[in-house]
């Protein structure tokens, strides 16, 4: 597993010496070329007979430089890389390289054993290793899609708040008589759970006038009814979704499932994702196939495992991205992602000017203008951000607790006063069993009258 470089020369290309010459420094960068062009792109200008270098990783290059405290002047080379298996990058070629050169700038991503041979700068870009693959189209039921709009949690507590309130109304009516021209009002019912329980959500569903009598009654079941009406709306709109929406959804989910099913898998040629799918993710390597090329890409992925190409696509995430903004309409990430620090500038072992590089970088990414970077060759989207927005599938997802807990906790608030206000009792009974609880476990504040009477006769 090796790699041959080649510089390439234009007849206007001169050595430089990388020193400090008329009071700045001359820089000796090569540039790696490889197929995407939007981080590293080499064109041969025949007019003025040079090589002309370009791209996002450039420009982070040409605005780092502008905020360092010397001035530097750049004499840039590009370098063609031709692997010929396996992972590229490797720690000795890029020592090498750096033997001849002052620094390699390119879509280098930083790794740990890397960092034994050369110096990194913090990264200008982050990175992660994921896969990319089609998406299938449909919709997911069987019989208990039904219960999807709301969330397990969500139906506990709307058991919960329904048996609270049915509950308290019960209790507040217990002592009304048979409404008129009625056999007899809900109060009179027994009082067991399955009417505690089907009372409040009977009403949801078949309201009936004058079913409570009491004022601090009605209250309680409008709330209900509120809260009842707002989450059989949201259960409505959510069932529709799920029922009617087409549903995205990757046709393989994991690791395992290409695993066990014997599927061809890509990753970018010369890459060190060739060394982290047979390490980490444990692939046979009989089953991975070396691709250079976005285009190369969808011609794999539109073939198949089956039909020579492949099942999914293994890179780091901003080529993913690429991929995706060109051909994403029928694909979509999935999978684990094998986190790595990102791309970053690379310099020899112990360089002075790793440091200052670092800070210009830190200067460029605050100041805005890597933004500005990002938009000019990837797009609005952040290209190497945390955002997964390629990755959204338009299945809706189960309402949950916390969309409602507001007026979960209004319900209930509600519920308690109009209980607690409407059945005074209950605050009697509580308070004249607190003072007899004081009265027996805390004699010396019983009757302080007397306790001081008896400390004066003593």
């Amino acid at each position: 597993m090796c790699f041959q470089w080649h510089r390439l020369v234009s007849p206007t290309v001169n050595g430089s010496n990388g020193r400090l010459k008329n009071g700045e420094i001359k820089l000796r960068v090569t540039v790696p070329m490889h197929g995407f062009p939007q981080f590293v792109n080499v064109v041969w200008d025949p007019s003025q007979q040079k090589y002309t270098v370009s791209g996002y990783c450039v420009d982070v290059l040409n605005a780092v430089v502008t905020r360092l405290p010397f001035n530097v002047s750049l004499h840039v080379v590009p370098s063609v890389v031709e692997p010929t298996h396996g992972s590229g990058f490797h720690d000795a070629y890029l020592e090498h390289f750096l033997s001849e050169y002052d620094a390699v700038v390119g879509d280098i991503t930083i790794l740990a054993n890397r960092s034994n041979y050369v110096d990194f700068t913090v990264p200008y870009i982050g990175s992660g290793v994921k896969m990319v693959v089609p998406v299938q189209h449909g919709r997911d039921q069987n019989m208990w899609t039904f219960v999807k709009p709301f969330s397990w949690d969500l139906w506990l507590r709307i058991i919960i708040i329904s048996t609270f309130i049915g509950l308290a109304i019960l209790i507040m009516e217990r002592n009304v008589s048979a409404l008129p021209n009625q056999e007899g009002s809900p109060n009179q019912k027994k009082l067991c759970p399955a009417t505690i329980l089907l009372f409040p959500i009977s009403q949801a569903i078949l309201p009936e006038k004058q079913v409570v009598v009491k004022r601090w009654s009605r209250f309680v079941l409008m709330v209900w009814l509120l809260l009842a009406l707002v989450l059989m709306q949201s259960y409505t709109a959510n069932l529709t979704s799920i029922l009617t929406l087409d549903q995205l959804r990757p046709s393989l989910k994991n690791v395992n499932d290409l695993r066990r099913g014997g599927y061809y898998v890509g990753y970018q040629s010369g890459s060190f994702v060739y060394d982290v799918l047979i390490d980490q993710f444990k692939f046979d390597p009989s089953k991975l196939r070396p691709y250079s090329t976005i285009a190369e890409y969808h011609d794999a992925l539109k073939l198949g495992s089956k039909n020579g190409g492949v099942a999914a696509i293994f890179d780091e995430v901003p080529y993913l991205k690429l991929y995706l903004k060109e051909y994403g309409s029928n694909y979509i990430l999935a999978g684990p992602e094998y986190r790595n620090a990102g791309f970053g500038f690379v310099f020899p072992l112990n360089s002075n000017l790793t440091d200052y590089f670092s800070r210009g970088i830190l200067n460029v990414i605050e100041s805005g203008i890597m933004n500005e970077i990002e938009e000019k060759y990837f797009g609005k989207n952040e290209i190497g951000g945390e955002d997964s927005s390629a990755e959204i599938s338009s299945a809706p997802l189960s309402l949950s607790f916390h969309s409602f807990a507001g007026l979960f906790i209004i319900a209930g608030i509600s519920t308690l006063l109009a209980l607690l206000i409407s059945e005074r009792f209950i605050c009697q009974r509580l308070l004249l069993t607190a003072k007899a609880f004081t009265q027996r476990y805390v004699p010396h504040f019983s009757n302080p009258v007397q306790d001081s009477t008896h400390g004066t006769v003593a």
